[in-house]
């Protein structure tokens, strides 16, 4: 079973759907807590990692064998926390990162709110230590984006997030840093590769809690 941590109830069925299609028979359990990312945007990730920390242990029981975290902004601090609980915490935007760093070194990094950009850019930062490579990030929150997720406009949202993508012209890659961004692509029209991370996120969690035990 693999258990995931969520900051909004949308991400629910975005996630079944992915399992649905393409790791039919894989077991999720989710767990939703919005105040984390309230919090996180209010007074910084590390205000929470606590919080995160009893979030995700409560998450864990003896048929979990691995955790999903969706969320950009409290992801580091997710994964840090994977040596208390005894199972794998998964940062769910790692895989995409790690992609985008192989893609090319200008990475364009499109948000919808200010608190992931920090953890992201690290993010990124770190997977080009590990890969060894050069990288030219940066970031920028799309205007009105964040609003219209909140009222339920997903579309709206992706749309925005689509025109922001399509603006860019000068990059060699474009990440959808959070999650609730990835319907997005859809509306693109760039030739600019553009990465979310739910597809490439549970993928990784699926071979985690998949993994022989021992």
């Amino acid at each position: 079973m693999l258990a995931l941590l969520h900051t909004s109830p949308l991400h629910v069925p975005v996630f079944d759907a992915l399992r649905d299609e393409h790791h039919p028979g894989l077991e999720l359990r989710h767990r939703v807590d919005p105040d984390l990312l309230a919090r996180a945007r209010r007074e910084g990730p590390e205000a929470v990692a606590v919080d995160v920390t009893a979030a995700l242990r409560r998450a864990v029981d003896a048929d979990v064998r691995a955790v999903l975290c969706t969320c950009s902004t409290i992801g580091e601090v997710a994964e840090r926390a994977a040596a208390e609980l005894g199972v794998p915490v998964i940062r769910g935007d790692r895989p995409m990162a790690a992609e985008a760093v192989a893609t090319g070194p200008r990475i364009a990094v499109l948000a919808t709110v200010e608190s992931t950009l920090p953890p992201t850019l690290a993010l990124l930062a770190d997977e080009a230590r590990r890969a060894d490579r050069p990288v030219h990030a940066r970031a920028q929150v799309v205007p009105g984006a964040w609003t219209r997720f909140e009222a339920g406009d997903i579309e709206g949202c992706a749309r925005l997030v689509a025109a922001a993508a399509d603006a860019v012209t000068d990059a060699d890659v474009i990440v959808l840093a959070q999650a609730s961004m990835a319907s997005a692509a859809t509306f693109t029209t760039t030739t600019v590769p553009v990465l979310s991370s739910p597809r490439p996120g549970l993928a990784a969690a699926a071979r985690s809690a998949r993994a022989p035990l021992g």
